[in-house]
């Protein structure tokens, strides 16, 4: 009789992880410390800076929103110490779920790893789709309009039916992410900068035009209005996790993982505050309800050529955000299937590109039909739990790791451990109890249909079912 514990909680000891590296189909180690930092802006800043500083003022924090953003990245900043030990000690792909199945072992490497392709797959879908929507409302400023038939996912009522664009630029990153990830990095770069112009654009043009009397009350809604809106503004944070999935393609990781998740986090924290203090200061927070704030300020000031300018930004800022996160899933795909709890195809790199084509293409297709077909403003929220869950196993799992001995010593740690790892844990728990119920019963059904995919194909396969 099979020992259950053995089984499903089996894992996998870092000298085994480390030491396969050395053979087999190798990622190329291609990526720097500012290739990381800006991979992470890449992946942090795009609907987040936006959108949602206008709604979240005008109905949470007022102009304490600055606070909210600050908070949102106190416990972001917790969690990505967490992640840069990890990424740092064990510096192979699959973020989140690799690091699961040191610590926690198998069945729960699985529920972390399938939790983060919800997460990156609808990140990528619903992004798509809102880049669609930016791209519709740029090209209105040119007197062009695409059909709305072919613009917008599928609902009769409104006329539409699928959303090509949505389509069109899935596809197109997946091809850059073929070509490798260095090459998909030069272009990262590229529109990281201009999308970082188009922000220090509106805060330069912007600053003229703030009027202190705006500002007050700072805290209409009190500190809870701050600590509801940090809950939401968390949500801009989201994607330096896939950072962590480069692991593996990283020179020096015990030194560069840290640099560009903390870095990252930092800019865009700065970048944040900056913006809701000018756009709180130019509009009343009470008139801030609007799908395009940033926008919006510019237009209330008479400044219609910035406020094109900032719709040009939103449109490549997207574009990153859906590169960060397809290449987050990509590489997600490569580590299950390298590990058996996927099929191997799964794992196979180009022999040209030493890129997981395969994989890419299949994750592209899944993608490109969910944010061309399927209206995803409620499934979106699906994404914060995948996320959430994988911060929560990865702050508890710190504890475990620091009791591993095998661990090469150097890298990076978390200061002040246990307390921070410990409070980092509390504060995603605190974050996921805000959740809607729908959102927990979506997942739920997620989670159910990768336990059967478990049971059915991936505890059989498992390259560690083998060596028992």
């Amino acid at each position: 009789m099979l020992n259950v514990k053995n089984v499903l909680f089996r894992r996998k000891s870092v000298g085994e992880l480390l030491g396969k590296k050395s053979g087999g189909d190798q990622l190329k180690k291609t990526l720097g410390a500012f290739d990381l930092v800006l991979l992470g802006i890449g992946a942090i800043v795009g609907t987040g800076i936006f959108i949602l500083p206008g709604t979240v003022a005008a109905n949470h924090s007022g102009p304490a929103i600055v606070f909210s953003f600050i908070v949102a990245a106190i416990v972001c900043a917790l969690a990505g110490m967490c992640f840069s030990e990890f990424a740092s000690s064990v510096p192979v792909t699959g973020s989140a779920y690799t690091y699961g199945y040191i610590v926690f072992g198998e069945l729960i490497a699985w529920f972390i790893g399938w939790a983060l392709l919800l997460e990156y797959g609808l990140a990528a879908a619903s992004v798509a789709n809102g880049w669609s929507s930016y791209l519709n409302a740029l090209l209105a400023g040119f007197n062009l309009e695409l059909p709305p038939a072919i613009s917008g996912p599928f609902n009769p009522e409104n006329g539409t039916y699928i959303n090509v664009p949505a389509i069109a630029i899935v596809f197109f990153i997946a091809f850059l992410l073929t070509l490798g990830i260095k090459e998909s990095t030069k272009f990262n770069t590229v529109m990281v900068f201009i999308k970082v112009a188009v922000i220090l654009l509106f805060i330069a043009v912007g600053a003229f035009y703030v009027e202190p009397a705006n500002w007050e009350p700072f805290m209409p809604f009190g500190f809870e209005g701050v600590v509801g809106g940090a809950a939401l503004v968390f949500f801009a944070y989201l994607g330096f996790d896939a950072v962590s999935s480069a692991a593996e393609e990283v020179k020096n990781p015990q030194r560069n993982m840290p640099i560009g998740i903390i870095g990252s986090l930092f800019i865009c924290t700065l970048l944040y505050v900056a913006v809701s203090l000018v756009l709180t200061g130019i509009v009343p927070y009470t008139n801030l309800n609007v799908s395009d704030p940033v926008s919006f300020a510019m237009q209330m000031i008479q400044q219609e050529w910035v406020a094109g300018v900032i719709s040009l930004g939103a449109v490549i800022g997207m574009t990153t955000v859906i590169l960060v996160m397809a290449y987050g899933g990509t590489r997600l795909l490569y580590a299950l299937g390298r590990d058996g709890l996927l099929p191997k195809s799964m794992s196979e790199l180009s022999p040209k590109y030493k890129t997981p084509v395969k994989n890419t293409w299949m994750f592209a297709s899944i993608v490109a039909f969910c944010g061309g077909v399927v209206p995803l403003d409620r499934l979106a929220e699906l994404v914060n739990m995948g996320t959430l869950l994988a911060f929560t196993m990865v702050s508890l799992g710190i504890l475990f790791l620091r009791k591993d001995k095998s661990i090469p010593s150097g890298g990076f740690k978390v200061p002040f451990y246990p307390v921070l790892p410990i409070v980092s844990f509390l504060l995603c728990i605190f974050l996921i109890s805000q959740l809607s119920a729908h959102t927990w019963i979506a997942c739920g059904i997620w989670f159910v249909i990768g336990l059967i995919f478990y049971f059915s194909y991936g505890r059989k396969h498992s390259l560690l079912n083998k060596k028992m």
